[in-house]
């Protein structure tokens, strides 16, 4: 499909591409990776036409259809389903003809190619798109400029995948989704049948879509067989061999070149000497493959753990103005929690991620927080608040007024900014650095409860390897808003979602929410189309469809609100079994008369909690034997 022959580019005095070749199989689905600022997106604009190559070819086959989403949001007053209906350009130009058309012959050809082409459907499948991605029916009709930059940006995503190009080339289509979205566009992307060359640090896109990984490493390009997993592993291999063969031929190297130094100077041994140095002069040096150095996160965790729990709502209410967002908030957060957050965008996350940082105060209810807690907040828009004239040491330096420049320098080298880095101003720092910078800002009490909201938006994958390996670490309570899956996966260990104006734990895993919106979507699209085809039906007719817009209950199976029911038994067990031992010194009542009697008074809440986690235990068991 895509051949690069001998690709040398340079930027400036960067060398983004040193002779480099690949040839991407057609029909494949081709994961684009490497370093941030290596020149992934450079790439695209060589593929484009953007950009021309210094030296080298490219080459496509003639009238393959490329598409690719532009850098600008759309906006003006068309409608969102119009926009990505017009993205089918034969589509819109043959419909426009047909309106004129005089010629029968003209007129048939048109039509035919029409059906060819599915045109008549064309609405119905671009409505399915935009619904994916997180629009609904009367969203569709608004117009664009109504929107946001980032919700702007979905469209032009789905005009891209509406018309249906040849070679679909996408750069980090996921920053702008939320998981719903992202969920949606993986399993679209899974059943895209053209060639795809995506850019992304999304680990889970990379392995679910991918058949094939384009490696950019050292202005070089390697195609590599297989999704990220595999890449990760064979290069992995490969490193390993190439360093043995690399040891080999440095043994090789030493005993060549001793044999030379001991017999040049003897005349008997000289035709041997030099034909020892043509041999060295003929080993080609084994490039060993070596991953440059990922600075860790540095995430201090909290010097002293509170009692649990440290937040506890009970029927409460928040939103602005006096009107709620979110309603029947009845939940706790202890101190080892990992919660991801999961829900549309829209439903109310940050609402509750405010309200729970004690950011937004309750309308309605109770809201309890331990009275030492400490919250750290790091949420993507607030990368954009950095001051930009500042550097990561006067960011630094605010936080430690009285301390000396030694001891903030050596803070800075542990957020990730060493040296010269702690002078560089915010406004050159790299996405990246931005988000490290924020990131060590937020933490930078060691807080007892972090919330993050889309922390790795700027990552590649190695830093958000790092900064998993940092939140696992971590030994205060967290809560994850990502549309990153894996990173969900691998930190949280449970999951709430915001829906229909409440916080409620989720009773299953990633792979369940997964069928959860998929099912959701279906379903959606099953209504309207039905809707469509049932005008002036009768209600009976319609009823199917009714049943097709349920389907929360058979993607939370009541095994998996059982086990969720058993997980809660074992916790409150667990801590009441903690209160007891610390109840059952016979000083502490003497030691600390304030804190045995807050003890005595959490051992009747848990134990409170305890029955009603048991109640609805027994209830689901015998609904699950009778049912």
């Amino acid at each position: 499909m895509l051949h690069l022959n001998d690709i040398t580019l340079r930027l400036g005095a960067r060398l983004l591409f040193d002779h480099a070749t690949a040839a991407l199989p057609e029909g494949g689905h081709i994961g684009f990776v490497g370093r941030n600022g290596a020149g992934k997106t450079t790439l695209f604009k060589l593929i484009s036409g953007e950009l021309g190559a210094d030296d080298g070819t490219l080459s496509l086959p003639r009238h393959a259809r490329l598409g690719r989403v532009e850098q600008e949001a759309p906006g003006g007053p068309g409608k969102l389903v119009d926009f990505v209906l017009e993205a089918d350009r034969e589509r819109a130009s043959l419909l426009n003809e047909a309106e004129t058309a005089t010629d029968p012959h003209r007129i048939a050809e048109i039509q035919t190619r029409l059906v060819d082409i599915d045109a008549h459907s064309a609405p119905a499948r671009a409505a399915a798109i935009l619904s994916g991605l997180g629009f609904d029916a009367d969203a569709q009709q608004r117009a664009l400029s109504e929107f946001s930059g980032g919700w702007r940006m979905r469209v032009a995503l789905a005009a891209v995948l509406f018309s249906a190009p040849d070679l679909l080339l996408l750069d980090e289509p996921t920053n702008y989704l939320d998981l719903e979205g992202t969920l949606w566009l993986v399993d679209y992307l899974q059943r895209y049948s053209g060639t795809i060359l995506v850019i992304s640090h999304d680990r889970d896109l990379l392995d679910a879509v991918a058949d094939h990984i384009l490696h950019l490493d050292q202005a070089k390009l390697t195609l590599w067989r297989g999704n990220y997993s595999g890449f990760e592993r064979q290069r992995s291999e490969k490193q390993a061999i190439q360093l043995k063969l690399q040891k080999k031929q440095e043994d090789q190297r030493k005993h060549l070149q001793a044999f030379v130094d001991r017999f040049r100077a003897k005349a008997t041994k000289a035709a041997q000497a030099q034909s020892r140095l043509k041999m060295l002069a003929k080993l080609q040096p084994v490039t060993a493959i070596i991953d440059g150095h990922i600075l860790p996160f540095d995430l201090p965790s909290p010097q002293k753990q509170l009692s649990p729990p440290i937040v506890a709502m009970e029927n409460t209410a928040a939103g602005y103005d006096g009107t709620p967002v979110l309603q029947r908030l009845s939940l706790t957060i202890s101190n080892d929690d990992r919660i991801g957050l999961l829900g549309a965008n829209g439903n109310g996350k940050s609402t509750f991620a405010k309200l729970i940082a004690g950011r937004l105060a309750a309308l309605s209810g109770d809201i309890r927080r331990s009275s030492k807690l400490s919250v750290g907040f790091f949420a993507q828009h607030q990368v954009d608040d950095l001051d930009v004239n500042a550097t990561p040491f006067q960011c630094v330096a605010r936080l430690m007024p009285d301390a000396p420049e030694s001891k903030i320098r050596s803070r800075c080298a542990q957020m990730g900014f060493p040296n010269i880095k702690a002078d560089t101003k915010v406004e050159l720092l790299s996405g990246g650095e931005k988000a490290r910078l924020l990131m060590g800002l937020a933490t930078f009490h060691a807080p007892h409860l972090l919330i993050l909201d889309e922390p790795t938006n700027h990552l590649d994958i190695d830093s958000r390897a790092a900064l998993i390996e940092a939140l696992n670490g971590y030994q205060g309570a967290v809560i994850l808003v990502s549309h990153d899956r894996y990173l969900l996966e691998a930190c949280a260990d449970r999951l709430w979602l915001v829906d229909s104006g409440t916080v409620k734990a989720f009773a299953g895993d990633m792979d369940d929410y997964k069928k959860h919106v998929l099912e959701k979507a279906g379903a959606e699209s099953a209504r309207k189309g039905s809707s469509n085809k049932s005008v002036g039906k009768s209600n009976e007719e319609s009823a199917p469809v009714k049943q097709l817009a349920r389907p929360a209950k058979s993607a939370v199976p009541l095994k998996k609100k059982i086990s969720v029911a058993e997980e809660k038994m074992m916790r409150f067990q667990t801590l009441i079994t903690k209160v007891d031992a610390a109840l059952a010194d016979p000083d502490a009542f003497i030691i600390d008369p304030a804190k045995a009697s807050h003890l005595a008074k959490q051992r009747v809440e848990l134990a409170k909690a305890l029955v009603a986690a048991e109640e609805e235990w027994l209830e689901l068991s015998s609904e699950m034997e009778t049912g």
